[in-house]
């Protein structure tokens, strides 16, 4: 059976920095697309960043861009989402979704991901 488990998330200042976690599991790692997602109260769920396991090339959204990096340990089968500079406007629920593909320009496209984990929620204060 395939898991994600996301975890990290929580409240920070403006400015304060978070690190989330994607642990995966029933999965091979080898080969695989990891996208992390977000959804703000009221707004459509989009795409903020994906690494492919195979050779870790990374896509981010134009948002997050210098504030974010995604990097992952294939040893632990675990994909990470630096952030920092963390402003209001990046609140909401983070999830990570995974599929055996890699991250190209479509990173962001929900229906490329069969498998998702539960949400960490992120909230940032002014």
């Amino acid at each position: 059976e395939v898991q994600l488990q996301a975890s990290g998330g929580g409240l920070v200042q403006a400015g304060g920095s978070l690190r989330l976690s994607c642990a995966v599991s029933g999965f091979s790692f080898d080969d695989i697309a990891i996208g992390w997602f977000r959804q703000a109260p009221g707004k459509e769920r989009e795409g903020v960043s994906c690494i492919s396991s195979s050779d870790g090339s990374t896509y981010y959204a134009d948002s997050v861009k210098g504030r974010f990096t995604i990097f992952s340990d294939n040893a632990k089968n675990t994909v990470y989402l630096q952030m920092n500079s963390l402003k209001p406007e990046d609140t909401a629920v983070y999830y990570c979704a995974a599929d055996v593909w890699s991250c190209s320009g479509t990173y962001s496209v929900i229906r490329s991901y069969d498998y998702w984990g539960r949400g960490t929620l992120v909230t940032v204060s002014s």
